[in-house]
């Protein structure tokens, strides 16, 4: 008997969508899938690792091979326009039109690429996230943000546009190396850190079971996760206000991949587990944050063996200077103004707008030596 499915609804009005949980979904496709989904042309858009491992799997789901199936590289090196330009030649040779649908099976990288090209395909076209990293499962597969890389910055060129649907299928995190878990949990992290001291709290005991797959930790983690970002992304879609707080240690995340040219040294979780603890610290610098609750978040990345501001710091050999400029190029800012998510404690971030640069480099050049 399958085992059960949790469905959270995110409420968008006509663009609302389902999100689906649970184990063993790929094999269950034909029947999860929307009926005018299976009935049109189907593409599915993955890398060659999920290909590997796990392509065949979602082929059996559908009850048939899709009409096309496109491999890109891991990695977050085709998230550029190279990469969006072959994927969508590719798609117009074969005659995809506006009633097709395109699949993302994959990490945030596919995600965020295949929704980009579904955006802009004959000017819009259905496409279905099926994300298969926990990173991807409890962030970026919900919400319709999707983009591209440039030499500028991250996600600099993108579009909002939602899937019609979510499929979640926890059995493929078990073929996800430790290190991935780790970079998806940061975002799991997260949720916490911005406005549920109570979910911290739970993640404090349960971390570890997240990241060795209990079945009900994992599950518990993912739909609170998924819940949390819904309810946000329904009252503010496009991030004209609160959305920006789902952005928690982005500014500085991005900025550090940023200066990592995207190279694969660093993964984005990994770039998050450090920028929000950087948030943190910023915030007690400015005297916003007290010291307890910046010292009980890093004991945690600490104890999660995440990646912490000092070791990809070192990893990069980065400096203020260099740090500060990707960071005024953040799509949050708005002309010299410099907008950035700071925190009063856990679960009491806020969105700062007119940020010091002075004291941000201040402490920038603290963590950074130069």
């Amino acid at each position: 008997m399958p085992k059960p499915i949790e469905t959270l609804t995110l409420d968008l009005g006509p663009r609302s969508y389902d999100i689906l949980t649970g184990p063993g979904l790929l094999g269950r496709l034909s029947e999860l899938l929307l009926p005018d989904i299976l009935a049109g042309r189907i593409a599915v858009i993955t890398d060659e690792t999920v290909a590997r491992l796990h392509l065949d799997t979602l082929n059996k789901g559908l009850g048939r091979a899709p009409e096309t199936s496109i491999i890109v590289r891991p990695g977050e090196t085709s998230k550029c326009f190279n990469t969006l330009e072959s994927v969508l030649d590719e798609l117009l040779q074969a005659g995809f039109s506006r009633s097709d649908t395109l699949i993302a099976f994959g990490g945030g990288v596919v995600g965020d690429l295949t929704g980009f090209a579904a955006s802009v395909l004959k000017r819009g076209c259905r496409f279905v996230q099926i994300p298969t990293t926990l990173l991807a499962q409890v962030d970026s597969s919900v919400g319709g943000k999707t983009a591209i890389n440039t030499k500028a910055g991250k996600n600099l060129v993108g579009a909002f546009y939602q899937p019609a649907q979510v499929i979640i299928d926890t059995d493929v995190l078990a073929t996800l190396e430790p290190r991935q878990m780790r970079a998806g949990y940061a975002e799991v992290l997260k949720y916490g850190l911005i406005d549920k001291p109570d979910f911290f709290d739970w993640l404090e005991t349960h971390a570890q079971d997240i990241l060795s797959h209990a079945p009900e930790a994992l599950t518990n983690a993912i739909t609170t996760s998924c819940a949390a970002k819904a309810a946000i992304v329904a009252r503010d879609e496009r991030e004209h206000g609160e959305r920006a707080l789902l952005n928690l240690g982005h500014t500085f995340a991005h900025a550090l991949e940023a200066a990592a040219g995207y190279d694969g040294r660093i993964l984005h979780g990994e770039a998050v587990s450090a920028g929000m603890l950087m948030a943190f610290e910023y915030s007690q610098l400015l005297g916003l944050c007290p010291g307890q609750d910046v010292s009980r978040v890093r004991a945690h990345v600490e104890r999660m063996d995440m990646p912490t501001p000092e070791s990809l710091v070192d990893l990069l050999e980065v400096d203020a200077t260099e740090l500060v400029e990707f960071m005024r190029r953040d799509k949050k800012n708005t002309g010299t103004e410099m907008t950035m998510i700071l925190t009063r404690g856990i679960g009491k971030s806020f969105i700062a707008r007119d940020v010091n640069t002075d004291t941000l480099f201040q402490y920038l050049e603290d963590k950074t030596g130069a």
